[in-house]
């Protein structure tokens, strides 16, 4: 079965990430990664590194985003074409236009315009509300997933068990993360 890495930050994700994507590259080929996305927080910095990185070692680069909703759901908003593409750039544009400079603000009304080419894993939280479960639902429809992560810790089984439980119950694929 391959393996493609859905969420991955670089150091341009500033206090978060610490590889460059080359080192990220690399390791994801070694490690025989089918492809790797690069996901900084609200940013495309990185991506023409990436993109180099990723031709240099020959794999699979999917371009994407971490971003979080104001007061809202944190999703990873990953690139299917150009269009896609563009819808990433503009919400990335709108989000730190609004904010100070080092921050960003992604309002839901930013995603009231279809976003054809844009795939959304959602990454639950406790927080989240009913109202954002629906909202995800409304926004993305067919084009939602929900991102399962393990942390190798002594509850990985139960978290594991209770985020399938959770898609199951909404409806909503299940991806690794």
């Amino acid at each position: 079965m391959s393996y493609a890495e859905l969420h991955c930050l670089s150091n341009f994700s500033f206090q978060r990430g610490a590889s460059s994507a080359l080192e990220l590259f690399e390791r994801a080929k070694r490690q025989g990664y089918s492809a790797l996305a690069i996901t900084d927080e609200c940013t495309l910095s990185g991506i023409v590194r990436a993109w180099q990185a990723a031709k240099a070692v020959e794999l699979p680069l999917i371009i994407g985003s971490e971003m979080r909703i104001d007061n809202g759901p944190k999703l990873v908003l990953l690139v299917e074409d150009l269009s896609g593409y563009q819808h990433l750039c503009r919400l990335i544009t709108l989000a730190r236009r609004r904010a100070e400079k080092g921050c960003y603000r992604l309002l839901r009304e930013d995603f009231e315009q279809p976003l054809p080419g844009l795939l959304a894993l959602w990454v639950a939280e406790d927080s989240d509300t009913q109202a954002d479960v629906q909202w995800l639902r409304r926004t993305f429809a067919e084009r939602l997933w929900l991102a399962v992560h393990l942390h190798c810790g002594q509850d990985d089984a139960r978290h594991l068990e209770q985020r399938l439980n959770l898609a199951a119950s909404l409806h909503i694929p299940a991806v690794a993360f």
